[in-house]
């Protein structure tokens, strides 16, 4: 079986897995615990938090372990803006675009919902980049955050990160990277960003680990109160294993990052080059260049995509059409639609996002994506 979906979540490293399982056994301690079984789990816990303020260019102290990137992304956009309402006495305003992960929307849709923030959702273009100059203009006098995705999970579009950055630092507003997908192939230092969300799970760690890390100057009020663990930003005790095995996955992404990006993105173009000649109604969306090495996304307008997938899994390749955390649902994806697509075009949508160590035979996949459409439209 050819897995290609790597953007919804992929296998834990060895070296990983390695690295946890001392906390898995001998080395259970709570971090809080005063002796010396918890001062081991409080050192490994300290270690971890200065590995992955390495690899982001920022502090130890601004690195903050959640169970994933969905809590991160709450975290961040609700921690900021009840920080901002609590300080002004006001709801402010944030800034985020009409193609950013469910997690960030829904956060939004609730600060919005529930404590009246006013919310500005920016159209992109038909590549899904969303304009500095745009941003520029969106800006008000109350606005507390622009949260943005660093590349799109859907269909790979890169942000110019340190162009929308210049504009929010001139502005002196937060601004924070969605940085899941972007982790492991795009450079997570030096940004511009003030916060950047990462999840375990798509770079090599496991399922449940994640991280908010957020500069100590971006006022945060914590999701979950209780212990006042995290420096009083995420109550609950610690997940050290996971943690541990972050810290790894980040590490070993990163050393990792320029040669697999390289070797990926030629791989990816080999297998698009070869899709649209096959199927001369395939369309690649997102950006053709400013796009992670590891996604490419096709329409194949007149076919469900969801036959498609059936299909190609019949022939041994896993793929999806599109995000995980929307599986299920028979809308049309709302980033498709936010570039421009017709709806019904938008349902015939197939991803197929590869791992740093991709062994994929373009021809064949190529055949196979191409048989696959195929044998739908005979139907």
């Amino acid at each position: 079986m050819l897995y290609l979906d790597h953007a919804a979540t992929g296998p834990v490293r060895p070296e990983v897995r390695a690295a946890m399982l001392p906390f898995l056994g001998d080395r259970y301690g709570n971090p809080s615990s005063h002796h010396t079984v918890g001062e081991d789990a409080a050192a490994a816990l300290d270690d971890a938090r200065r590995r992955v303020a390495a690899v982001v260019g920022m502090r130890p102290g601004d690195v903050v372990f959640t169970s994933g990137a969905t809590e991160a992304n709450n975290l961040a956009i609700k921690g900021v803006a009840v920080a901002s309402l609590l300080r002004l006495g006001r709801p402010g305003h944030i800034v985020t675009s009409a193609i950013e992960h469910e997690s960030v929307l829904a956060s939004v849709d609730f600060l919005e919902r529930v404590h009246g923030v006013a919310a500005t959702r920016l159209d992109v273009d038909g590549d899904g980049l969303v304009s500095p100059d745009v941003l520029a203009d969106a800006l008000r006098e109350d606005t507390v955050l622009v949260s943005l995705g660093y590349a799109n999970n859907e269909i790979g579009t890169v942000q110019d990160a340190a162009a929308l950055a210049a504009v929010t630092a001139a502005a002196r507003i937060p601004l924070h990277l969605d940085a899941v997908q972007a982790a492991g192939w795009l450079p997570l230092a030096g940004t511009g960003a003030d916060a950047l969300s990462i999840a375990g799970h798509k770079i090599g760690a496991p399922q449940g680990i994640g991280v908010l890390a957020i500069r100590g100057r971006v006022p945060l009020e914590p999701l979950l109160h209780g212990g006042g663990q995290e420096r009083d930003r995420r109550s609950g005790t610690e997940n050290v294993a996971g943690a541990v095995g972050l810290a790894v996955a980040l590490e070993l992404a990163e050393a990792e990052r320029s040669v697999a990006a390289e070797r990926v993105s030629a791989l990816r173009d080999d297998v698009t080059a070869r899709v649209m000649t096959l199927v001369p109604e395939a369309r690649l969306t997102g950006h053709p260049s400013r796009r992670l090495p590891g996604t490419a996304s096709f329409t194949f307008a007149g076919v469900s995509g969801e036959a498609v997938l059936l299909e190609l899994e019949r022939r041994g390749v896993v793929s999806s059409s599109g995000s995980a955390c929307a599986a299920g649902s028979d809308e049309p994806s709302h980033v498709l639609l936010a570039l421009g697509v017709a709806p019904e075009v938008a349902q015939t949508s197939v991803r197929f996002s590869f791992g740093h160590h991709a062994a994929v035979d373009p021809a064949r996949l190529a055949d196979a994506v191409a048989e696959s459409v195929a044998a739908v439209r005979s139907r």
